[in-house]
């Protein structure tokens, strides 16, 4: 699956349940559910880690971690960010010289 893939099958699961709870999906929402979700990844990193009480449960902080990539692809859709383009831009420059 490629990241563009990816972002159309997140995109098409908010849009159900956008319209099943009602919610209108702006950037405002969407940077704010990312922050959410990067939070809730934290805590369940505490919790693996010992220092939050609670269960450590590896299968949660999977979950948490594909929620903020969830997220992250749901905000740059609203914001006008091609994803790609910018890890391009931003990261993967730093490999042309192996390529």
């Amino acid at each position: 699956m490629t990241l563009a893939d990816l972002t159309a099958s997140v995109l098409r699961i908010s849009d159900i349940y956008a319209a099943e709870h009602g919610i209108e999906r702006d950037r405002d929402w969407a940077l704010l559910k990312l922050q959410e979700e990067l939070g809730e990844l934290t805590a369940e990193h505490l919790r693996l880690s010992g220092r939050a009480r609670g269960a450590a449960d590896p299968k949660a902080l999977a979950d948490e971690a594909a929620d903020v990539l969830g997220m992250l692809l749901i905000y740059c859709d609203r914001a006008g960010v091609d994803i790609e383009q910018a890890m391009r831009d931003k990261w993967l420059k730093w490999l042309a010289d192996d390529a």
